[in-house]
């Protein structure tokens, strides 16, 4: 069986993963917007006994590098000499596509032209002669709708007939003098519009000078409220499941001799926390992420980064970071490494040190249990608060970003190019299910692994005793007094130290820590919860600066890792930690001393 190359390769947001995913079988995350693929990325394919290697290529417009997703294309084309280029079009937008074409065909003239998104050119009205273009082209051309895998039968043959030499491909030579030109001539010949295309009423709503900033709050306002609403009943569910599992594993353990103490440590230290982390996370992350997903698939997201786009640009950072930004609700981690996509060294470091003031899904549900302790009586007051939590967030983002850029990173902003993408029908069940398990059960798993050694450590500072205290207590009374002046106190800020691994375990860290028996006390409710903080302290002063530090503080362990992998650089790490560390000890400071409660 012979093997032999295959690339794709085309503008950013013309379906290239969506290829890539269905030729491949694989299931790659195909966001629908700019910046998502930021290097390559290959797999395999069999056809007719034939291993064909595919690689899937960032977007790029041009094959003069301009920017990063540019570079990477452009040397892997020219180094590479794939077997066959599958130039991926737009079937929309043709004309803007075709000088990418003709660059791609000076390459190698072993190449496929694959006209995809047909179904949206055919609902705008738009009809693309794929026979007539082929002939002007001199290379095989396939009309296709990828994301139901309409047409690409037809391009594996193509491919294959390519790859082996069964077709010999004549394809014209457009210098680059004559491309735009040549561009519109071929799209005048081969480009049928039956009807004009007008605005629709979203983008007018979500784009509109006096509705864009209103659209994005409601928007997001219905997602946390949704997430808050029916998050509530599954946890308690998941919370008494875990309970009787407790007492079962407990009794099983104790009626085969284990000494209390291993017990007490296994079941009530690890397994408690482990399961604390579960029910309280689950139940919110399997309905926010999916939901923000669709939002992505749809094409709402880009459009928020888009309106965002100024208010960055106007902070001295660069327009692209709003896209890290969105990227940072997921996962920081996933922030950082999306910063890849902005060209300037300068902005990218701005996007990179601030993108853990964005709340990521781990911080998501200390929040939403806070709320809903302290400040809520209903969904719609979680919501609200929440959402003002996030917009201070990306208030914060802002301010930070612009002292940056005008301290240790000064320099002009660089512009931003953005092409909105068409809205799209959602995926419904593929959509949430890789949402699930791509995002939610990565991130659980994560949460998971961190909370057992966490819990394990947790018991044991608790129940091994330095006088009359506990190593736990020793160490949140050495860290009092700088917790009361933050509007905190020494438990929290010592859970916030052991929550490092996750933020997910900063909650029941700290609850195990407030008990004299040194294990997370059995609840059955947040109003059980929320009786354990009072009796130790707790107002809502408290709960204020807490939710504030918890927006920002150093990032976790694996968003801190990935800082260093990105910069490779002690300085810009450590300066990922300070910088919001030292802002939220500024807010929470100057709270303390404001709120009178």
């Amino acid at each position: 069986m012979s093997s032999r190359t295959v690339v794709l390769a085309g503008s950013p947001n013309v379906g290239k993963s969506t290829v890539f995913n269905e030729l491949t079988g694989m299931h790659r995350h195909t966001g629908n917007w700019i910046g998502k693929t930021v290097d390559t990325k290959a797999s395999h394919f069999y056809y007719k006994f034939n291993d064909y290697s595919v690689t899937d290529l960032p977007g790029t417009y041009s094959l003069f590098a301009l920017s990063g997703e540019e570079a990477v294309a452009r040397d892997y084309l020219l180094g590479e000499k794939p077997d066959c280029i599958v130039c991926v079009v737009d079937s929309t937008l043709l004309e803007r596509s075709l000088p990418l074409v003709f660059q791609l065909l000076n390459v190698s003239s072993k190449a496929v032209v694959l006209l995809n998104l047909n179904d949206e050119a055919e609902k705008k009205g738009i009809f693309v002669d794929g026979k007539k273009l082929s002939e002007l082209l001199g290379v095989p051309v396939v009309k296709s709708t990828a994301r139901s895998g309409k047409g690409l039968n037809t391009l594996l043959e193509e491919i294959h007939l390519v790859t082996t030499g069964a077709v010999s491909n004549s394809p014209v030579n457009v210098s680059e003098g004559e491309v735009f030109e040549k561009a519109k001539e071929f799209a005048d010949l081969t480009v049928k519009k039956s009807k004009p295309q007008a605005r629709s009423l979203l983008d007018k709503l979500l784009l509109g000078k006096a509705t864009s900033a209103v659209s994005m709050v409601l928007i997001f306002a219905f997602l946390l409220w949704l997430t808050i609403s029916f998050s509530n009943y599954p946890s308690e569910l998941l919370k008494s499941f875990f309970e009787s599992a407790e007492e079962f594993l407990a009794e099983a353990m104790r009626s085969t001799g284990i000494p209390g103490e291993i017990v007490s440590l296994t079941v009530y230290g690890v397994l408690r926390v482990l399961f604390w982390v579960v029910s309280v996370m689950f139940p919110p992350m399997a309905i926010f992420f999916p939901m923000f997903a669709l939002l992505e698939d749809f094409g709402v997201l880009p459009r928020i980064a888009f309106n965002l786009d100024y208010c960055f640009e106007k902070c001295g950072a660069c327009g692209k970071q709003s896209l890290c930004t969105c990227m940072g609700l997921g996962c920081n981690a996933v922030g950082v490494t999306g910063a890849r996509i902005i060209d300037s060294p300068r902005e990218r470091i701005i996007a990179v040190l601030t993108n853990s003031f964005t709340p990521c899904n781990g911080r998501f549900p200390i929040l939403i249990a806070i709320i809903t302790m302290f400040f809520a009586k209903n969904s719609i007051v979680s919501s609200a608060v929440l959402l003002a939590f996030i917009l201070l967030s990306l208030a914060m983002t802002m301010l930070v970003s612009k002292l940056l850029s005008v301290t240790v990173l000064k320099g002009q902003s660089a512009p931003f190019v953005m092409e909105l993408p068409p809205y799209r029908r959602p995926q419904f069940v593929k959509t949430v299910a890789l949402s699930l398990r791509q995002k939610v059960l990565k991130v659980l798993l994560r949460a998971v692994v961190a909370a057992a050694p966490s819990g394990l450590i947790i018991w044991m500072l608790a129940n091994i005793t330095l006088g009359d205290k506990s190593l736990l207590l020793h160490t949140a009374d050495f860290l009092d007094g700088l917790g009361k002046a933050l509007g905190m106190d020494g438990v929290i800020l010592l859970a916030f130290l052991l929550g490092f691994p996750a933020n997910e375990i900063v909650l029941p860290v700290a609850l195990m820590a407030y008990l004299s028996q040194g294990t997370l006390s059995e609840f059955s409710s947040l109003g059980s919860l929320t009786q354990i903080l009072v009796s130790n302290g707790w107002t809502a002063k408290t709960a204020i600066c807490t939710c504030v530090f918890t927006l920002f503080h150093f990032p976790c362990a694996t968003t801190l890792l990935t800082v260093f992998k990105e910069t490779k650089s002690l300085k810009w790490t450590a300066l990922s930690v300070l910088v919001p560390l030292l802002t939220g000890s500024l807010l929470c400071f100057l709270l303390n001393i404001i709120i009178k409660i």
